[in-house]
């Protein structure tokens, strides 16, 4: 009976051994699938933590264009009132309207000191070469006074808002 006992005793502990091993086996199992959900879970985090850093930039790039350009619509609707001034600041005028001229001069610098101010200043080109990112060429002409590819005639002046063309300058070209 004692080595039936025995028997028992040794069988219970191999039992006991072997759900140790199996225990073993499934924590190591276990401890394999967390470190992979660990690993997928972090790659994830940086995956959001990119997109939310992408969004952020391209979100403050968008309002720092808004707030630089912000008058742009404005400054276009403008252009032509600045045009007639210009025209009728060309004319000539007797006497009387020499008053009505000042007033008009007084006006037309105001008007340009505050478009000046917005970041709105003409593209220079009489006598520049021409150039296709902020001119026009309407007409060209043989004119030996000027070199080929200068501007000779200025048909209606171009702008730029800080470094956005507003409207090309329409411009004759020497050939």
């Amino acid at each position: 009976m004692a080595e039936d006992k025995e028997v028992v005793v040794e069988a219970e502990k191999l039992q006991q051994s072997d759900k140790a091993v199996k225990k073993k086996k499934n924590n190591a199992s276990r401890i394999k699938e967390l470190e992979e959900e660990i690993a997928r879970l972090k790659n994830e985090y940086a995956r959001a933590y990119a997109d939310t850093e992408n969004m952020r930039k391209r979100l403050q790039n968008e309002h720092e264009q808004l707030l630089k350009y912000r008058a742009q619509s404005f400054v276009i609707e403008i252009l032509p009132v600045l045009d007639n001034l210009e025209r009728a600041l060309a004319q000539e005028v007797n006497e009387e309207a020499s008053n009505f001229k000042k007033g008009i001069e007084m006006t037309y610098q105001e008007l340009k000191a505050a478009l000046e101010k917005e970041g709105v200043h003409e593209v220079e080109c009489l006598n520049q070469n021409f150039d296709p990112n902020t001119m026009q060429a309407l007409t060209s002409e043989k004119n030996e006074e000027f070199e080929s590819g200068k501007v000779i005639e200025v048909f209606q002046k171009g702008y730029l808002l800080k470094d956005r063309i507003l409207r090309a300058a329409m411009v004759k070209v020497a050939e």
